[in-house]
């Protein structure tokens, strides 16, 4: 199934544009459309705030990463502070999204 994103207006995509193409080419009303969006970005996000990755084949990984405590600086005043240690998201796009993305041969960006 081939999704159109032509009538995005922003460079963005939103969650209700998301749910807006669910509901014209898949033909989910409205409210599914919402409810399907909501669901899936719950289940990520609560995946991750359990502390487990997250891999969507053929798009790329989510995972969780622990970063320690070091020292800091603020470049405004160079006063040195401390960077409390936290968990942070990075996202790796696989193989088959960055061929996508470059238009190499072989994949559907032909």
């Amino acid at each position: 199934m081939e999704i159109s994103f032509e009538s995005l207006e922003t460079p963005a995509l939103t969650k209700a544009q998301l749910a807006e193409l669910l509901f014209d080419q898949i033909g989910l009303n409205k409210r599914e459309s919402k409810d399907m969006i909501d669901a899936f970005f719950d289940l990520i996000s609560q995946k991750l705030v359990d502390g487990e990755d997250v891999k969507i084949s053929g798009f790329g990984n989510f995972q969780i990463r622990t970063k320690a405590a070091r020292p800091g600086r603020n470049p405004r005043t160079g006063e040195s502070i401390p960077i409390e240690a936290r968990r942070v998201v990075t996202f790796h796009a696989s193989h088959k999204l960055k061929e996508h993305i470059q238009g190499i041969p072989g994949t559907d960006a032909e």
